[in-house]
C-alpha cells in the first residue's frame, strides 16, 4: 500500500496516522432484537464507522433466565482508504455479551473499551422497558447524544425523565431530513403570514408503514407554523388504507384565500407539491426519501 510513498523518497505513515478515530459509539441491543435484525443494525453502523471513524462497542444482553455472571466479547475491526492513501478510515468493535447477574460490572467493562479523550453516543435499539434502560445510567449522563428510533422504542421513549432530556435525539426526526427540506423550501416562497391567516386544518395522512413518521411530520409542520404567527388551527395525524404502506402526505385546509398539499411515494422517492395563494396556483414534482440509516444516524449525532 505505501510502496509509492517509499519510491519516492517519502516516510510510511506512523502508526498513530493510521489508527485515527473520532467518536466512542456504543450500540445496545434490546431483548427486542431478532438475530437477523442485530446483523443489520451492525452493518449500519458499519457503514456510520467508513465516514467517521468509530471505536464502536456493541451491548447484548442475554434472557434473564441466562445464568451465571460470565461476560463474554468478541472483537471485530476493519480500515477502509478514502481518497487518498492519507485519507485512512478505521473502525473497532467490541461485541459484549452479558447475563442479568453479569449487569453490575458491565460499566468498567464499557470503560476500559472506550477511548477517554473521545466524545460517546448512545444509541438504544429496540429496548422493551423505558425504566429498565434508565439503569444503564453511566451510558446516559455521559453520553453527548442518546439516540431512540421513536417507531420501534416504548410509548413513553421520548417522555420518559431521562437524566439529560437535552441530549435524546429521536432517529425518525432524523431521517426525515430531506422530506422537512424539501417542504420548507417549497413554502419557504411564501410570506409567513399567507401561511396562517385562514388556516383551519393541518392534516397528516400516511401509509400503514409510515405512522411514526407521521406522527413526527405533523409535529414539525405544527411548530413552524406556530413560529409563522398564532394560529388556531386543527392538527391530526390520519392513517389511510387506500394508501401505500409508502405514502405520506400533508394538506393544509384554509377557510379562505389558500391550499396546500404535498403528496410522496417515499418508496418510489416521488412527490408532489399544489399550493394556491393570493389567485395563484403552483404544481411542482420533486424527489424525496428518507436517509439512509447510517446517515440517519450521523443526522442525529451531530446536527
Amino acid at each position: 500500500m505505501w510502496a509509492d510513498s517509499a519510491a519516492h523518497g517519502r516516510a510510511a505513515p506512523s502508526s498513530d496516522d493510521s489508527k485515527a478515530t473520532q467518536v466512542n459509539f456504543v450500540l445496545h441491543l434490546g431483548f427486542n432484537t431478532s438475530a437477523s435484525d442485530a446483523a443489520v443494525q451492525f452493518g449500519t453502523v458499519v457503514a456510520f464507522a467508513r465516514r467517521y471513524p468509530s471505536r464502536v462497542v456493541v451491548l447484548c444482553p442475554m434472557p434473564d433466565e441466562a445464568e451465571g455472571t460470565e461476560i463474554r466479547a468478541k472483537v471485530y475491526g476493519e480500515c477502509t482508504l478514502g481518497k487518498s492513501k492519507s485519507d485512512k478510515r478505521c473502525c473497532e468493535f467490541v461485541m459484549l455479551s452479558y447475563t442479568r447477574k453479569a449487569r453490575p460490572y458491565l460499566e468498567d467493562q464499557v470503560s476500559i473499551c472506550l477511548s477517554t479523550d473521545l466524545p460517546l453516543y448512545y444509541w438504544a435499539h429496540r429496548f422493551s422497558s423505558s425504566q429498565r434502560l434508565a439503569e444503564y445510567n453511566y451510558l446516559l449522563t455521559r453520553s453527548r447524544r442518546v439516540l431512540l428510533d421513536s417507531s420501534i422504542a416504548p410509548a413513553d421513549a421520548l417522555t420518559h425523565p431521562w437524566p439529560r432530556p437535552e441530549a435524546v435525539r429521536d432517529l425518525v426526526y432524523a431521517r426525515l431530513l430531506p422530506v422537512r427540506q424539501s417542504i420548507g423550501q417549497f413554502l419557504n416562497r411564501y410570506p409567513t403570514r399567507l401561511l396562517v391567516r385562514g388556516l383551519d386544518k393541518v392534516r397528516v395522512t400516511h401509509g400503514d408503514k409510515l405512522e411514526a413518521e407521521g406522527r413526527v411530520l405533523l409535529a414539525w409542520a405544527r411548530d413552524r407554523l406556530l413560529q409563522c404567527g398564532e394560529t388556531k388551527a386543527e392538527f391530526t395525524s390520519v392513517p389511510a388504507k387506500k394508501l401505500g404502506g409508502s405514502s405520506l402526505r400533508l394538506d393544509f385546509i384554509y377557510s379562505k384565500g389558500g391550499s396546500f398539499a404535498w403528496r410522496a411515494d417515499l418508496k418510489r422517492g416521488f412527490a408532489l407539491f399544489e399550493a394556491g395563494f393570493n389567485g395563484g396556483s403552483t404544481r411542482l414534482s420533486a424527489p424525496v426519501g428518507l436517509l439512509p440509516p447510517e446517515n440517519a444516524l450521523a443526522e442525529a449525532m451531530f446536527f
